[in-house]
């Protein structure tokens, strides 16, 4: 009798093109890999709710849908109520790749974007690193600064007594400043650490969140989040 073989992770794959689904599908089998088919945004999002994947794999032309709705769904889920944890890691696969389609899907909250056509191993050794980021980021402690807490393992943020409720990508940024508070982080290792941007490009979604989640952590706007004019931000005063 043959040892059961231990399977890395769950992974859905959103795919409508049935070939492509199956061919990914096989390979992420092969490799250990639990492999949930979705062929449609309806089918990704309910295998999100009820088997809680550890990623997905998602097409932007969908049948239903578009893959970007899907995307934007499970980053704003409220992951007590609909069963989908909004922190899953998404590797968009796609043959839109133009610099729009790329900032859109990153925007939204991608972890990777990857252009068809494409080659397996590639798409393996990103998923391979997606998922160790993540389980990195589940070890690592809780921070504190003063009144601020951020718990990575949790995901919940106080100040003082205070709960913060925050969006995905607004909280990944804090949990960056957080891990050096006083430090400067240029926009550009901001834009590449938390959007996985590779240029700096003329794109604003930096400022926008950093406004927002100054807010957030403090409505009058004077203790948390500095914009450092030119350069970038950090969240406290050195």
């Amino acid at each position: 009798m043959l040892p059961e073989i231990e399977e890395l992770a769950t992974v859905v794959v959103c795919e409508d093109d049935d070939p492509t689904r199956e061919l990914l599908c096989d390979h992420l089998t092969a490799d250990r890999y639990r492999v949930l088919p979705a062929p449609s945004a309806s089918d990704a999002l309910r295998l999100c709710a009820y088997k809680q994947p550890d990623l997905m794999v998602l097409d932007l032309g969908l049948p239903d849908a578009a893959g970007i709705e899907v995307l934007r769904r499970i980053r704003s889920a409220d992951g007590a109520s609909e069963g989908i944890d909004p922190r899953t890691p998404v590797i968009v696969l796609s043959g839109r790749g133009s610099e729009a389609d790329r900032v859109r899907g990153f925007a939204a909250g991608a972890d990777d974007y990857l252009v068809k056509p494409f080659h397996y191993p590639e798409l393996a050794a990103r998923v391979s690193a997606v998922l160790r980021r993540r389980g990195e980021g589940r070890r690592e402690g809780a921070l504190r600064v003063g009144e601020l807490f951020v718990d990575p393992a949790t995901r919940s943020v106080r100040v003082g007594e205070r709960e913060v409720r925050l969006a995905n990508k607004e909280f990944a940024l804090l949990r960056a400043l957080a891990a050096d508070p006083r430090r400067v982080f240029t926009k550009e290792e901001l834009l590449r650490d938390v959007w996985d941007y590779r240029s700096l490009g003329r794109t604003r979604t930096l400022d926008s969140h950093a406004s927002r989640l100054r807010r957030k952590l403090d409505p009058d706007g004077s203790r948390y989040v500095f914009n450092c004019w030119g350069v970038g931000y950090r969240l406290i005063e050195g």
